[in-house]
């Protein structure tokens, strides 16, 4: 199964947030098939802002952080298609742009689920369903999934 991750997750696990949560989100990627894990262009350019602005990082610190996850994780890069549905899915849910694109390319890439804490966990479209891996209740998919990767 293919799995998108959201900003807010690399951001967690670059330990941009409390030491608990850094904790977890590490304990949730080590989970996952790393050859399974998409990320959108436009997570890796938000990752960028947000280790530089609120992780305290150097520009060459952030790129270096960045090249990981790229080397880590498979890119899906923003397009036109991706840019259409993403205003298509920010006009018809009223989602925020940046939020859509990052949505449309879990699509474009054939990706079942988005790990995201942003995002209304549960909803899907087009094939994909938003995931919040830190909800108290673990959504089934994610369960099912984290079960079998056990095995």
């Amino acid at each position: 199964m293919n799995i998108a991750l959201d900003t807010n997750i690399l951001v967690y696990f670059e330990a941009v947030n409390t030491p608990e949560m850094t904790a977890r989100t590490i304990q949730i990627i080590q989970s996952l098939r790393h050859e399974r894990l998409f990320v959108a262009t436009q997570s890796m350019g938000e990752l960028f802002h947000v280790l530089v602005r609120k992780g305290g990082l150097t520009r060459k610190e952030a790129r270096e952080r960045v090249n990981f996850w790229c080397s880590a994780t498979h890119v899906v890069e923003s397009s036109l298609s991706v840019l259409n549905n993403a205003m298509e899915l920010a006009v018809s849910h009223q989602f925020q742009i940046w939020d859509s694109i990052i949505l449309a390319a879990a699509v474009n890439a054939n990706c079942q689920m988005l790990l995201s804490e942003d995002l209304q966990s549960g909803f899907t479209w087009d094939g994909v369903t938003v995931i919040n891996p830190f909800a108290d209740e673990p959504h089934w998919l994610l369960r099912a999934l984290l079960e079998n990767q056990d095995k």
